[in-house]
């Protein structure tokens, strides 16, 4: 038997002989396509030469490209492990021609190389063509001899390749192996084309047109060649399996799963070796390629495959991490041809080991609050968005990795309450996500620091400033001009640059002849970096502009960030001393604030800190600021904030007055801390503070979220209103609420499960209308008509009617509304004389279908008209009464 080691070398030394250049597989991280984040395909490498834009010393070129699905629109995370042929890595074997050989040459070597040197049965070929393709049909009669009945035309886009909505395109051509009739399902075209039957190896693209803005085709003036094949479907075929995971390469890593958790390959355990099986793959080619687990970007999809393989290796029973081990099995098995696997060997296992370590440090935690929220929770109710997003935030579960651990309880997740829940999650990846091949180049911002020096920072005591343009940077490039999307450094600014949580200022910057909207500002090597767009005439450097802050944000930010100081407090005054900063958040719209504690805090608590810290804004005393060394500050008693960097001086923030006899450093002050940020005057300038509420962040890490000012009474309206309606529509007092939906959710929560019950009962015809057993022939036979079913729950219909049954055979016909659904099962006592494919197969017919099949314990298929039930039941009858 070949193996995929050898199947690789046979293709590339093929196309080696017919001229091709042998080109190694280019990098998982493109360089040459912002648009993706992994390399999905073989043509990736080379869309600049398809395009014109590069030139090689070659016209002819064959690769095994290593490629990534895991993340955006390429992405199979969620079936791997699941189904036969789904992989989050795997190789794209492919031959490219640049302008040289076309569409006869292409196909004469596809049908070779599978026929003569790979030896598979041309009667179990077939064939696609795009339904106006009569070349390509007419090469595929030449060359391979192939009747009309298997060149299928097919007229949708799945035959027609396209680069994007614009540039190089054409037809193409899909070949396809027959399994077989035992298996079911229908050519490509077909009805039943989603069945395993018939089996896309490899797909030819025939570049040989350029799709205009305006929709127009015409003729590319250089015809190019872009295939691609994937090793392990195609291995599979040629070693005689039907599922990529029987090949030698995935098998040698299932059993080295099993024997590092000393579980059966093949047992219960078979999906999660899977699993690993292929995420071991495609972690090591990651990490082999430069990218490291992170919370961004490609880090973090790398991170979600991690810890995904990670908690299937724990459902194994693995006490200890275990990827780390499989390693040396995986450079064993594609180490020799992909040799950076062996350069990069204690690299991939030291990262895999240190990953396991942290994530197994709070896997069972993160567990064991998945059950605990699934108990509260209607058998067929998802799991909220805000608990799953928990898992991701609290314990770093990302949400696929719950969907995964749910799919095994038939539950799902409330998608869209987690999409709200990582909004701004989602919003800082975005603008972080370059989407580039290449890291963001920064080296910009040290060489402006360099010329220019730090940026001087007026904002502490004034919004407005003037300065001189020093520099603009442009797409990634300085500039002399700007007239749109611009990056501005100027010699001294009002505006704050985002740190130590408190977000930066946006506003406008003014010119003689023109003016800019500033979006954001950062912090970039000393240097403040206004985000800007030119919205009237042309900035230039060297131009004197006059700045103003954005005067209503930067007073809402004033007041978050001021109320940040009083919380820390109030949370030391009332939990203790270990209460210390871990992180926050100071925007225009809330405060966020997370700090040292392990366990949430009750309502009580809560209402105490709210409180304390509102005495406190009422007090409406003065916030004061002084510079002084880090040694004077902490001999004030300061608290030095999470985030910041202290030099030889540090600004120091206090802010509420205590009775001598009170807590405080100084017998009067309230809150001392360490603080780069900007404040309020008073504290009364607060306005109001409301929290609205404690949730974990991490280990050992509590995150409080709250409002101030306006946005406080705003929300507290808000809550008041919705109550008062809550209060009409259960037509009762504001003060019985409480009471009145803690019964109805009783109550709904007892119909829900009756609702639940009924189902599964109609399902099968009532209780009281279940199908009556008859003994045909000495075997005990249940057929009937369901409702309320699909085709896919059919299976397990009939493993419980078999249950039931004890012994005998079952027809089950799903009234879908449009086709007619069918399965049949054998209990296995039978199926020596009595086969489930026969019994379905004579009702199929009845029903208007043909075709079907299975195993002899259970076969599927489908009919057109429901209205031959009956006689598809009687047919059933006559095939037990002739076994």
């Amino acid at each position: 038997m070949a193996s995929l080691n050898d199947i690789r070398s046979t293709f590339l030394e093929y196309f080696r002989r017919q001229g091709h250049e042998v080109v190694d597989s280019s990098p998982l991280v493109p360089r040459n396509d912002p648009t993706l984040m992994f390399t999905n395909s073989g043509m990736v490498q080379f869309k600049n030469v398809f395009t014109g834009l590069e030139h090689r010393d070659y016209v002819r070129a064959t690769t095994s490209q290593k490629c990534v699905r895991a993340g955006g629109k390429h992405n199979d995370l969620d079936n791997v492990g699941y189904t036969a042929r789904h992989h989050t890595f795997f190789e794209m074997l492919g031959n490219f021609s640049f302008g040289d050989y076309f569409k006869d040459d292409a196909i004469r070597f596809a049908w070779e190389l599978l026929t003569r040197d790979f030896g598979i049965d041309r009667d179990r070929l077939l064939v696609t063509v795009y339904h106006t393709d009569d070349e390509a049909a007419a090469i595929w009669k030449k060359v391979a001899g192939l009747p009309d009945e298997r060149i299928i035309r097919i007229k949708t886009d799945d035959n027609f390749w396209r680069m994007g909505p614009t540039g190089p395109c054409g037809p193409c051509t899909e070949i396809f192996y027959d399994h077989g009739p035992q298996i079911w399902g229908g050519p490509p075209g077909s009805v039943d084309e989603d069945g395993d039957r018939f089996i896309e190896i490899w797909n030819l693209v025939f570049m040989q047109n350029e799709q205009h803005e305006d929709g127009r085709l015409t003729d590319l003036p250089r015809q190019s060649i872009d295939t691609g094949m994937g090793l392990e479907r195609i291995g599979a075929l040629l070693q005689g399996k039907h599922d990529n995971y029987d090949t030698d390469l995935m098998r040698s890593l299932i059993e080295a799963s099993a024997h590092a958790t000393s579980s059966d390959p093949d047992g219960k355990g078979k999906i999660h070796h899977r699993v690993i099986a292929d995420h071991l793959r495609s972690t090591a080619f990651l990490i082999a390629d430069g990218v490291l687990p992170s919370n961004e970007g490609r880090g973090y999809v790398l991170r979600r495959i991690m810890r995904r393989a990670m908690r299937h290796a724990h459902m194994l029973g693995a006490q200890d991490p275990v990827m780390y081990r499989l390693v040396p099995a995986l450079v064993r098995a594609m180490g020799g041809h992909y040799t950076e696997l062996q350069r990069a060997q204690s690299l991939i296992a030291e990262t895999l080991r240190l990953e396991e370590t942290r994530f197994r440090q709070t896997l069972d935690r993160g567990l064991k609050l998945l059950d605990a929220e699934l108990a509260h929770l209607s058998d067929d109710a998802p799991l909220p968005g805000a608990a799953a997003f928990k898992l991701y935030d609290t314990f770093g579960f990302p949400l696929d990795l719950t969907q995964d651990a749910l799919r095994e309880k038939g539950r799902a997740v409330d998608t869209a309450g987690f999409d709200t829940a990582m909004a701004e999650q989602k919003a800082k990846a975005r603008a972080a996500w370059a989407g580039s091949g290449e890291a963001a180049d920064a080296t910009i911002w040290f060489e402006l620091a360099d010329r220019y020096g730090a940026t001087e920072f007026l904002g502490y005591d004034t919004e407005t400033a003037e300065g001189q343009v020093l520099a603009l940077v442009v797409d990634g490039k300085p500039a002399d001009t700007a007239s749109g999307e611009v990056q501005v450094i100027v010699n001294q600014t009002p505006f704050y640059a985002e740190s130590g949580g408190q977000v930066g200022d946006a506003g406008f910057l003014r010119f003689d002849g023109g003016a800019a909207q500033i979006r954001d500002t950062k912090k970039m090597a000393g240097l403040h970096v206004h985000f800007a767009t030119v919205t009237e005439g042309t900035l230039k450097t060297g131009t004197p502009v006059k700045l103003e802050v954005g005067h209503a944000r930067r007073r809402a930010i004033h007041a978050n960030h001021s109320a940040t100081h009083l919380l820390h407090e109030a949370l030391r005054q009332h939990l203790g001393d270990h209460v210390a900063q871990r992180g926050s958040l100071n925007a225009e719209d809330r405060l966020r604030f997370d700090f040292s504690h392990n366990s949430a805090l009750s309502p009580d608590d809560l209402a105490r800190v709210e409180a304390e810290v509102n005495a406190f804004v009422r007090q409406n005393t003065p916030v004061e600021t002084r510079i002084m060394t880090p040694e004077e500050a902490r001999a004030l008693g300061a608290q030095a904030l999470f985030g910041e960097k202290y030099g030889d001086e540090v600004r120091v923030v206090s802010m509420g007055r205590l009775p001598a006899s009170g807590k405080g450093a100084n017998g009067a002050t309230y809150s001392i801390e360490l603080c780069g940020g900007t404040h309020v005057a008073r504290t009364g300038e607060i306005g109001a503070f409301v929290l609205l509420g404690d949730s974990a962040s991490s280990a050992g890490v509590r995150r409080i979220e709250a409002l101030t000012g306006q946005a406080a009474l705003a929300h507290l309206r808000a809550q008041e209103a919705r109550l008062t309606e809550v209060a009409a529509l259960l037509k009762t007092p504001l003060s019985d609420v409480v009471d009145r939906v803690r019964a109805l959710a009783d109550e709904r929560r007892a119909l829900a499960n009756e609702v639940a019950q009924l189902k599964r009962e109609l399902a099968m015809g009532g209780p009281q209308t279940a199908a009556e057993t008859r003994e045909i022939a000495g075997v005990k036979f249940i057929a009937q008509v369901v409702s309320g079913v699909t085709g896919k729950d059919l299976p397990a219909l009939i493993d419980e009617t078999k249950a039931r049954l004890g012994s005998g055979a079952v027809l089950l016909i799903a009234d879908t509304g449009a086709k007619p659904a069918v399965a049949a099962g054998v209990t296995g006592d039978l199926t020596g004389r009595l086969s489930a494919v026969a019994i379905l197969r004579a009702a199929v017919v009845e029903l208007g279908g043909k075709g079907g099949g299975g195993r002899p314990d259970l076969a599927q298929g489908g009919g057109a008209d429901i209205g031959g039930a009956e006689a598809a039941i009687r047919a059933a009858e006559s095939v037990i009464e002739g076994a």
